[in-house]
């Protein structure tokens, strides 16, 4: 699998909040401190919370395909996820210098960072598991493969990746898209639950995912139904 360590080779500010209550009168008031700065505010944003439903299956076969897809999801998850991260702290790196000399230098030390600590693992995975990553990979960064080959290669080397990879059926173009794709949405359907259990560690999208516009039009399809809790 080398054509999926490629990427991550290539793919290469916290603001520290602290709530403290202050009780006036019979208003409750919370202190926001931001560098040093308190600003008084009436409600705190939650983290939205989803309301799962049941997934019925139509017979074993079903429920055996959706169990392997949830083992190899969790699996790639976290390299997708570390895609973004790499995407975004080179970026931001980037941002900084000004020499193409000094860029150029710094994009060639995360590269080898990454390919001592994960190329290794990514060489195991198979055909389908790398399929869903490249998948993965679109919903986090908002990019396909292929565009950030391109973007951060040139566009000759992301066309021979990308024909590389359909030798095994996996094409670097691939999207994201589970209302239209029932596998996507199977597949976000399990990061959701992943995220809410605790067993992945939760990375938004890099764009709007309607989860409930996918389970009205995926409920009561061929493989799977929905019930509700």
């Amino acid at each position: 699998m080398r054509f999926i360590s490629c990427i991550l080779l290539l793919i290469t500010a916290s603001i520290y909040a602290q709530e403290k209550p202050v009780e006036q009168d019979t208003t409750m008031v919370k202190y926001m401190y931001i560098e040093g700065d308190s600003i008084p505010v009436t409600e705190i944003e939650l983290d939205e919370v989803f309301m799962m439903p049941n997934l019925n299956f139509k017979d074993k076969d079903a429920r055996v395909r959706y169990i392997i897809l949830r083992r190899k999801t969790h699996k790639v998850y976290p390299y997708a996820k570390l895609a973004a991260e790499r995407l975004e702290e080179l970026q931001k790196r980037l941002d900084k210098l000004e020499r193409k000399r000094d860029k150029k230098k710094y994009a060639k030390v995360i590269q080898k960072y990454i390919e001592e600590e994960f190329s290794a693992e990514l060489k195991k995975l198979t055909r389908t598991e790398g399929q869903i990553l490249i998948k993965l990979i679109h919903r986090q960064t908002g990019k396909t493969t292929f565009e950030l080959i391109k973007e951060l290669r040139n566009g000759w080397r992301a066309f021979w990746f990308n024909n590389t990879a359909s030798l095994f059926d996996i094409s670097l173009k691939r999207e994201f898209n589970p209302l239209e794709v029932e596998e996507d949405y199977l597949i976000e359907d399990i990061l959701l639950r992943a995220f809410q259990n605790g067993i992945l560690d939760k990375q938004l999208p890099a764009f709007d995912i309607d989860y409930y516009a996918c389970v009205d039009k995926w409920s009561g399809n061929s493989n799977t139904s929905e019930t509700k809790q």
